[in-house]
Formats: structure tokens, sequence, C-alpha cells
């Protein structure tokens, strides 16, 4: 068994991935210093899960569309959710229009910049409120992604890979990289992000790209294959129930009047697996039974 090589100097890793991330980070839109917390908030929503290169056209045709909460909050939420379009996991259509709605009647349309607030408001959870008060208000928070425990696990703790997430050890392990300096912690969270995203990857990193590779634990160790618990890994999206809702999902954006059960029935021949995932979509609000028919809410 490999010995675990020392962690290194957490200072100067977040250093010298922030002055790699300043030359080789991507252009993104919600990079831009204009491009304000309401761009943020529905970016950081859309990134969940999905890949940049599909959510870059959809959010930039949401925000011509609904330029503020307000605008957005003014729609049906079935708009959202046509809108949507195939992003995946829809469920955050509707909890992007029901923040967009506090924040437009009990926060004058303004996105809210602290933590505690945004985590008031629906749908918002830990990771995008953080997200949120660090990359649109510039406050000092840690901000950790499935890309940002993976690097910490490498370069930091030597192992292969990062297991379970567990909120407050994740939280810990990247405040320690942040730097005092407000600007420079909000680039430290960007940085370890994008490295994660483009070289620090899951199944094929590219380690002789790595700007950190001479500090990374887990390279001086040798590589060692990881051994601890594993994280859950998500059911195959072919034939599963995921599956099945989009394709109900993908009907009811298509028609302006109720589809009928008869058309829906259509959709999916396994009538147990169709009417579990048309129950699913009833109770997440994602549809709504009209006369004898469904419709977006």
């Amino acid at each position: 068994m490999t010995a675990a090589a020392p962690a290194p100097d957490r200072a100067e890793l977040s250093r010298q991935i922030r002055e790699w991330f300043a030359e080789a980070g991507r252009d993104l839109p919600w990079r831009h210093d204009d491009f304000g917390a309401w761009g943020i908030l529905i970016s950081e929503i859309m990134l969940q899960q999905t890949p940049v290169v599909r959510v870059i056209p959809r959010l930039e045709q949401w925000l011509e569309r609904w330029p503020t909460p307000a605008a957005l909050a003014a729609s049906a939420p079935g708009d959202a959710v046509r809108a949507w379009e195939r992003l995946g996991y829809p469920r955050r259509a509707l909890n992007l229009h029901a923040a967009a709605t506090a924040i437009a009647e009990q926060h004058n349309n303004v996105v809210p910049e602290d933590v505690p607030t945004l985590l008031a408001l629906p749908g918002i959870g830990d990771y995008t409120a953080r997200a949120v008060a660090a990359f649109a208000y510039g406050h000092r928070h840690p901000v950790v992604d499935t890309n940002v425990r993976r690097v910490i696990a490498r370069a930091v703790d030597g192992v292969g890979e990062a297991g379970p997430p567990s909120t407050k050890r994740d939280l810990a392990a990247m405040e320690l990289l942040l730097p005092e300096e407000r600007a420079a912690a909000q680039a430290t969270n960007a940085a370890v992000m994008e490295l994660g995203a483009i070289v620090c990857t899951a199944k094929k990193p590219l380690c002789e790209q790595c700007p950190v590779r001479d500090l990374c634990a887990w390279r001086t160790a040798g590589y060692p294959a990881y051994e601890g618990k594993k994280q859950v890994v998500q059911k195959k999206f072919e034939g599963s129930d995921r599956q099945v809702r989009g394709l109900i999902l993908a009907e009811l954006r298509a028609s302006d009047i109720p589809v009928a059960a008869a058309e829906i029935e259509q959709v999916w021949a396994d009538a147990a697996q169709r009417e579990r995932a048309l129950a699913g979509l009833l109770k997440d609000g994602l549809a709504v039974a009209e006369g004898s028919g469904y419709v977006l809410p």
C-alpha cells in the first residue's frame, strides 16, 4: 500500500490555481462583472447537473424574456416549465419561478445577498445561496460542488475520489483554501471549480496540464487506488422514471390545450411506470389535471 503524501501548503495551492484561472479560465457569461445577481442565480440553478454548453443558450433566452425576478413572477409557472425545455430536472424551473415571486414581492425585486436570506427563498439550497452570495456579491464564503470536492480530495487529501458528500466537512476543507481578502476568496472558489471541471476531471484527469501537479498529494503518492466509501451512482436515464416524466412533459409543453389521457398512454408502453411518472409530475406541481386531460401549471 502506497504511503499517503503530506498535504501541500494550502495558501500556495490556492495561489497557483488562481494564477492559472486568470489565464486559462473559460469566458463564461456569468463571470462578467456586469452580469448581475439575477443572472447568476438563474445560471447556478441551471448549471446543477447540466453541462455548460447546454446552459448558455437557454440562459440567454431566459434573461431576454425575463430580465428581472418580477418579469418571471408575472408569468405563469407553466411558462417557466415550457421555457426550460430539455435542460433536465424541470422542478428547478418551478423553484426559479417561486424564488422570483418571493424576490419580487418581499425584496423589492432585488436578489438578496446574504446566505440566510437567500436560503429563505423557496427552492434555494445551501450551495446556490453560497454561490450567489460569493459570485454575485463578493462575500467570502466557501462554495463547494462536485468539482471542488474532487480537487480537494486529490490535491490536498491524496485520494482519487471525494467519496460521499458531507456539507460540514466539505465546507471546512474549502474554507482552508480561501484567502482572507474577499476578491481573492471569490477568485479561489471559481478557480478550484474550473480546475475540477476542465483539468482534474473524474475519469480522465489531465495531470500533465495541471497547474498544481507538483503540489498534488495524490500525484506525489503515486496515484493510489481509492479505497474509501463510494458515492451513490445515479441510475441510468434510459428506461428510468425520469425518462418517462420527460416524455410526458414534452407532450404538455407542445400543446396549448389539455393533453388527453389517451395521448399520454401513447408516450410509454409500461402502464405502471407511466402512471407512476404522471403521479410524480402531479405531486411535484409540474403537471395539473384539467378536465379529462393534463396541462402545465
